[in-house]
């Protein structure tokens, strides 16, 4: 996220995000990542993701390519393609957001990340079900673009939980709804 607000530009852009990481700041997100029991996530979102994580050697590909997923889809059904088997069966979700959403938190296990490009994210924060929102804010300011928080229904409260500041300016922020 950007220092106002936007997760990407007015048409997608997110270039800005490679600029300003470091080492903590990516130790950091796989301790996150480590943290959670499921991935849940956009059509859109698996298809970026499952070609390029099963063959990556960056740090964050174990706990990418070891968490179980959820595909979030509005066919009635997917092929999950080649990918099914290298990165794991991913579950084909294409209900109603919310109701699936619900389902999957009553399931016993850890906690689950949902990654998604903006409209699904702005599709679940709308949904009221976000138990902890974690930002990683940028040093730079857009001026215009697309925010997570675009679709909902009315003012969400936070309460702020933890900071951790990064060398290259990045901050995390790590906020449950009030």
């Amino acid at each position: 996220m950007t220092l106002d607000g936007f997760v990407a530009g007015p048409n997608g852009e997110t270039e800005w995000r490679f600029r300003s990481g470091d080492e903590g700041g990516k130790k950091w997100i796989e301790d996150s990542l480590w943290q959670v029991g499921l991935h849940a996530m956009g059509r859109k979102s698996y298809d970026v993701m499952a070609p390029y994580w099963p063959a990556s050697t960056d740090s964050l590909a174990a706990p990418m390519n070891a968490v179980p997923k959820a595909v979030f889809t509005r066919q009635r059904s997917l092929n999950l393609g080649a990918y099914a088997d290298s990165w794991g069966a991913a579950e084909v979700v294409n209900g109603d957001l919310a109701t699936e959403l619900q389902r999957l938190k009553r399931e016993p296990g850890k906690d689950i990340l949902v990654h998604g490009g903006v409209s699904f994210g702005q599709s679940v924060a709308a949904t009221g079900l976000v138990d902890e929102f974690r930002f990683f804010v940028h040093p730079v300011a857009l001026g215009q673009g697309q925010s997570i928080f675009a679709q909902l229904p009315k003012p969400l409260e936070l309460e702020l939980r933890g900071t951790t500041l990064f060398r290259s300016g990045v901050a995390a922020h790590v906020y449950k709804p009030a």
